[in-house]
């Protein structure tokens, strides 16, 4: 039997840290649980602009849309800054989620028990809290044209085009709807048809798409500001949230930061189904390169270890696996392992980025 591909792409800053950990994560499951990966690795963002003059090679692109799924670190550094746009690290993740076609970006925002002090809000607020915003991630405003810094008068204007067609919305919505059948059975969907075009047409083929093949499934609409609001005020009234990329970009950042730490936060982008059944997929924690701890050991590795455990779920058809690996992150965390994102103002010795990642390898073991 072939085993399933996955591609590594570790990038930049801390992303070479974390993806180490999930080496050791993958490592375990192929001699214990008989899950073995046929894995490779190559470069994306600064890194591939340093060796190739490109954030992604066309080489390393092409890889991508072979293998089963991509797991990919973080990229960006302040070194890039000065580049041209086409340019910067972040473009190599934007050329795999468009020339992917990965366009429903899913990114759970999950409150283990042990860290509900760490959020900003109260403990009653998200305690418990196990939410998923689908954000369209290869259209509206970062991809429409007209796009770009023009001469008008005697000024300049910077231009950027949200558009989208039915079709984007469509199958966006088709996901979230989908996701939240396996969940508590409720979408909310977030756009500002208040004042924008594009909100109006969002609202409309949601809720078409919703009357016509989701009837069983609670839906309501939310302009994205007042939904902003109420993930601050109550985010448990929510179950999956559907929104488009720029007001997604914003919204899952803001469900972030209320479970404690963007080093907990994991996402998947999904795109078609391929031949064998499988979506196209990238893999990655919604945290960003962090150069000022970069090579210390200071970084959390959850959000990337949680992103092979959305692999698990997701790409492998390994449920049961990705549930074992996030109970061994929720007994370590229990446990009071914190790396320093994680620390408290009780203070105490944090772990470094391996001491975690091997503390998760061995409730692993005992979970056996």
């Amino acid at each position: 039997m072939t085993k399933p591909s996955l591609l590594i792409l570790p990038g930049d800053g801390i992303g070479p840290e974390v993806m180490t950990e999930v080496r050791k994560i993958i490592a375990w499951f192929g001699e214990n649980r008989g899950l073995e990966f046929n894995v490779s690795e190559d470069l994306v963002g600064g890194c591939a602009y340093d060796a190739h003059g490109t954030p992604l090679h066309d080489d390393t692109m092409a890889k991508a849309q072979e293998v089963d799924a991509v797991l990919l670190g973080a990229v960006g550094g302040p070194q890039y800054d000065d580049l041209d746009f086409g340019l910067k690290p972040e473009r190599g993740l934007l050329r795999l989620r468009k020339e992917m076609d990965l366009f429903a970006n899913l990114r759970p925002a999950q409150c283990f028990d042990s860290l509900a002090d760490f959020s900003s809000l109260k403990t009653e607020v998200v305690s418990g809290l196990d939410i998923m915003i689908v954000r369209e991630s290869t259209s509206g405003v970062y991809f429409g044209e007209p796009r770009g810094i023009f001469e008008e008068g005697n000024e300049r204007v910077g231009i950027n085009t949200q558009r989208y067609t039915e079709s984007e919305i469509d199958r966006v919505a088709r996901s979230a709807f989908e996701l939240a059948r396996r969940r508590n059975n409720k979408v909310c969907s977030m756009e500002k048809a208040n004042v924008m075009e594009s909100g109006v047409l969002w609202r409309e083929i949601v809720q078409k798409v919703h009357d016509s093949d989701y009837p069983d499934v609670e839906l309501s609409h939310m302009y994205a500001d007042a939904g902003a609001m109420q993930l601050c005020r109550w985010p448990k009234q929510f179950d999956v949230i559907v929104t488009d990329n720029l007001f997604g970009d914003i919204l899952s950042d803001t469900a972030a930061m209320l479970t404690g730490s963007l080093g907990m936060l994991p996402s998947a982008t999904l795109g078609p189904v391929m031949p064998n059944g499988r979506p196209k997929a990238m893999y990655e924690p919604v945290h960003g390169s962090a150069p000022d701890i970069a090579g210390q050991g200071k970084a959390n590795p959850i959000a990337c270890i949680l992103s092979f455990a959305m692999a698990l779920r997701y790409s492998f058809d390994q449920g049961a696996e990705a549930d074992r690996l996030e109970q061994a992150i929720e007994t370590v965390l229990g446990d009071g392992a914190r790396t320093p994102d994680l620390m408290g103002p009780e203070g105490g010795t944090p772990f470094t980025t391996a001491q975690m990642g091997d503390a998760i390898l061995n409730a692993l073991g005992s979970s056996i």
